[in-house]
């Protein structure tokens, strides 16, 4: 029986006393330094499962959610607190309806105040939310819910070249190229398809239709699976192999599951192994000393270990040398490297995350690739698709563009026969090509304000007509 004493420790190591779950390392550190200056006692969670933790281990007067979470579906985890924590006070960072007879904290006007403070810091992803709202039962909706005007269609009809601005939750980039790490916390969401051990991970049946990875522009089905199986993968070390067409944003998705990732505030170091000369490889990768070889006039270290602590992307796997593919193996088995005119190990914690668009399989069987290494980078597959099988998202991808192209000229729209000829191309470029073709179309259009099918030009492997200069 517990005694009024009993009670009051209890009463004591519950108030002040919150769990901040957010797969966002910086808005949840952000947002942690409010709160405690605000003398509360504050655990991060990265995830739903960390936080059942932390709620099983002391309890809580509050619990603030990210709507996003990489390990478990926010509607779900909030009927779990509903029934285990029926006490706590659940307050949503992102939009979300208030659910009726829901806690609430004496403090949490204090609460919103904090969330509202980190979401306006120059420095979050989060600065441009507009409302923040108590989190209930059914009530979590997910972020970007578009109004027509979003996939850029204006009352009359056509395609416009702006959206409202979105929250985004982490830095991360969509199957659309953007220009870097710092626009990568934008304003998109996403979703995403994978490959594990030959066999496809769709994305479940219960996931909203629009999932929620930060930056990626889009909701289709097979976007919805790639964002899937990155939200399951991102928060572990495991090794990651991205396999795509071109133009399809494998770049991007590493961007994701390194900003989603407990590394994504150490370093994200990028290695196009197609675009040193073989002769160079080695060294970039893995550094060397001083008059290691000729022309190696000072000691540089290698991109495996300016990659220290946080992730390193390869790109285009598939062109590494066969004698470099060895030297990689055992680093990924060893954890350790070696650079050239050295004599003793370095040991280093890297992420490996790879990519190619060529079928590495089958340049197994063909003896161009190693099958120890194949089957030791794609321990995690993830198959980014073609622009044609997403063939519903090139609305709202044009009006992307457009509206970036938009930022340092007039503002244009697409006619809808325009948007009905861009979705009527294979698209043997992907959203690379769709990128082209909108900035070719605005440039065409001139000063008109209106885009129509006459500027929608493809390049085709046919000479051009004299005069028409593309």
């Amino acid at each position: 029986m517990q005694t009024l004493h009993d009670m009051d420790v209890r009463a004591a190591a519950v108030s002040r006393t919150a769990v901040l779950v957010s797969a966002d390392c910086s808005f949840r550190q952000k947002l942690a330094e409010i709160l405690i200056g605000l003398r509360w006692k504050v655990r991060e969670a990265s995830g739903g499962a960390q936080a059942l933790s932390y709620l099983e281990e002391a309890p809580s007067e509050a619990l603030l959610l990210d709507f996003w979470l990489p390990d478990l579906e926010a509607g779900d985890f909030a009927e779990q607190l509903r029934i285990q924590y029926p006490n706590l006070d659940l307050i949503c960072v992102n939009e979300a309806e208030e659910m009726v007879g829901r806690p609430r904290s004496a403090r949490r006007p204090e609460l919103l105040h904090a969330v509202r403070r980190a979401q306006e810091s120059g420095n979050s992803v989060w600065a441009g939310q507009s409302e923040i709202r108590p989190a209930g039962l059914q009530s979590i909706t997910p972020r970007g819910i578009r109004s027509p005007q979003a996939h850029g269609i204006n009352p009359a009809g056509s395609f416009v070249s702006t959206r409202p601005t979105r929250v985004a939750a982490i830095a991360s980039e969509s199957f659309l190229v953007r220009d870097g790490l710092d626009e990568i916390a934008s304003e998109k969401e996403p979703s995403s398809a994978s490959l594990l051990a030959s066999s496809s991970i769709s994305a479940p049946s219960h996931l909203h239709p629009i999932a929620s990875l930060p930056g990626m522009v889009g909701s289709s089905r097979e976007l919805q699976s790639v964002a899937h199986a990155v939200r399951l993968v991102a928060p572990r070390s495991t090794t990651v192999l991205i396999e795509g067409p071109t133009g399809t944003g494998k770049e991007l998705v590493a961007h994701a599951i390194h900003g989603l990732s407990p590394r994504a505030n150490r370093p994200f170091i990028v290695l196009n192994c197609a675009a040193i000369p073989e002769a160079l490889l080695e060294a970039e990768l893995f550094g060397h000393t001083r008059g290691a070889f000729t022309g190696a006039i000072q000691s540089r270290t290698g991109r495996l270990e300016a990659a220290h602590g946080g992730t390193l992307f390869l790109d285009e796997i598939g062109e590494m040398p066969m004698a470099l593919q060895a030297k990689m193996l055992r680093f990924l088995e060893a954890g350790e490297l070696q650079r050239i005119g050295e004599n003793e190990p370095v040991r280093v914690d890297v992420r490996v995350i790879a990519a190619t668009h060529q079928p590495l399989l089958q340049c197994v069987d063909e003896g161009k690739f190693r099958s120890d290494l194949y089957f030791r980078l794609a321990v995690f597959p993830v198959q980014t698709p073609s622009l044609a099988e997403r063939r519903g998202d090139i609305p709202e991808l044009a009006a992307y563009f457009l509206e970036k192209l938009g930022h340092a000229g007039p503002s244009k729209a697409f006619h809808p026969e325009a948007i009905e000829k861009l979705c009527s191309h294979a698209w043997p470029g992907n959203v690379r090509e769709l990128g082209h073709v909108v900035e070719r179309a605005y440039i065409l259009a001139e000063d008109r304000p209106m885009i129509t099918a006459a500027e929608i030009r493809m390049r085709s492997r046919e000479r051009p007509a004299a005069g028409t200069g593309i």
